[in-house]
């Protein structure tokens, strides 16, 4: 049986956050796909009410949860209402699909912290959505900036040093 466990982020378009995540220490694997919304087996061109969001496997002897949400904060502008750079609507909305209660709790003092920190000009409007169906993306939309290195993204590290 398998000790990894899985988290579920939504920080806008899913292509720059599986780009970083995938190389943070701890991380198994990323996937990216649609969570949230209206309809089942979204796809990219049918998606309402579903955010572009990643599925994240890791080791909890590695890294934690709260460790990835710590980078989230910094890689994503959590302060923006449905936004990410160029990318406008809820699909690019900034969310946290917890699984559990501990989860939400862990999501709710790491927003507190990121208030607290004063590094944003701007309070967190990152949501706290309860999980629901990750639904994995179209193939050429998995490992996307590995098989396209120009390709657009609105993410980068923000901030170097971590909120806790």
């Amino acid at each position: 049986m398998s000790s990894y466990k899985k988290a579920y982020l939504a920080g806008g378009c899913f292509w720059g956050m599986e780009d970083l995540f995938r190389t943070r220490p701890g991380v198994i694997d990323t996937e990216v796909g649609y969570q949230g919304g209206k309809n089942d087996n979204p796809t990219y061109k049918n998606h309402p009410g579903h955010a572009e969001g990643i599925e994240i496997t890791y080791n909890p002897n590695e890294t934690s949860f709260k460790l990835l949400l710590d980078y989230f904060f910094r890689m994503h502008n959590p302060t923006t209402l449905d936004q990410q750079g160029n990318d406008r609507g809820s699909s690019y909305r900034s969310a946290i699909f917890y699984q559990n209660e501990d989860e939400k709790q862990i999501a709710e003092d790491m927003i507190a912290i990121v208030n607290a920190s004063g590094k944003w000009e701007n309070k967190v409007v990152t949501s706290l959505e309860p999980w629901s169906t990750f639904w994995k993306a179209e193939d050429y939309h998995q490992d996307y900036l590995v098989k396209n290195p120009n390709g657009y993204t609105c993410h980068f590290l923000r901030f170097e040093d971590s909120f806790i």
